[in-house]
């Protein structure tokens, strides 16, 4: 895949992207959120929206403070309560008096194949529960509500009319691929969500990690692509006799670095529990097979 991973801006700092749209990098670098968590100020006037304020650091808040300056903060929206994306909410809100809007329900609880749930922030709770296609009006802006469970159940993207611009959070990024960690993150929810927004005519998407995506539906064509070759690997694997996710992550993964292994394993893991639910794969004692 050609993955974008030309993103270098400072943090602190906010560059517009666009007339109404604009970013502050948030100092929180790392394998699963590239340079940081892009914040994305929405508005050309005195009164913006703050869509994914990041993570509840201290430099990081009093650097949105600063960037935000005398405009009033109207709305704040949180893709997906994922700890980089929505813990400063916490803070924005008791600064500006802005409610907070975001999917609610909790993430499903991660157990079994050593999967954890330590990611969620799960003190966050919307003020105004959106849903899909729920409509939100602010200064010289409005923004439609776009379910996509699948990287987390609870991962809400919003379209912004006037641009045609999809601020996706992690369910499309162009730098990487989703991490999709069951029982929270489900394959079969995130590949009808890539199919959703496929049918739909948004001419950039603004993912909360990397640049902004300018082809956003050849883009699309290639994570689904991906993800029906991996589906293919996996298969094929399979056939030989059946595998462990482990030895699955060593002949799909090879050379992976330690660090990534685990969310090797989680995509693994996703993939056979989608290949399960279509009757294609079948687990017994921790061993998966092909079907008959």
């Amino acid at each position: 895949m050609n993955f974008d991973r030309s993103l270098d801006v400072a943090p602190g700092a906010e560059i517009r992207l666009s007339r109404l749209v604009s970013r502050l990098l948030a100092p929180n670098p790392g394998p699963f959120t590239f340079k940081g968590t892009g914040v994305h100020i929405l508005g050309a006037g005195s009164q913006v929206a703050v869509i994914d304020p990041g993570p509840a650091l201290p430099d990081h808040i009093d650097a949105l403070k600063r960037a935000l300056g005398p405009r009033q903060v109207s709305h704040i929206l949180v893709t997906h309560t994922h700890r980089d994306h929505s813990p400063a909410a916490a803070a924005l809100k008791a600064w500006s008096g802005a409610k907070t809007y975001a999917l609610r329900g909790a993430a499903r609880p991660s157990v079994g194949e050593g999967m954890a749930d330590e990611a969620h922030d799960h003190d966050f709770v919307p003020d105004v529960a959106v849903t899909d296609g729920t409509l939100i009006d602010g200064d010289g802006f409005r923004l439609e509500c776009v379910a996509t469970p699948g990287h987390t159940a609870n991962h809400m993207c919003y379209a912004l009319v006037q641009e045609k611009a999809l601020f996706s959070g992690d369910h499309v990024m162009g730098w990487s691929t989703s991490v999709i960690a069951p029982p929270d993150g489900d394959m079969t929810d995130y590949l009808a969500s890539l199919e959703k927004l496929a049918a739909r005519d948004d001419k950039i998407f603004y993912p909360t990690h990397g640049s902004p995506i300018a082809d956003p539906q050849s883009w699309l064509d290639q994570l689904i692509a991906h993800r029906r070759m991996r589906e293919a690997q996996i298969l094929a694997a399979l056939a030989g006799g059946g595998a462990t996710v482990a030895e699955l992550v060593e002949r799909l993964y090879p050379g992976i670095e330690s660090a990534l292994r685990p969310a090797a394993a989680q995509q693994i893991a996703a993939h056979l529990h989608h290949l399960q639910a279509r009757g294609q794969a079948v687990a017994a004692g921790g061993r998966w097979t092909v079907r008959i």
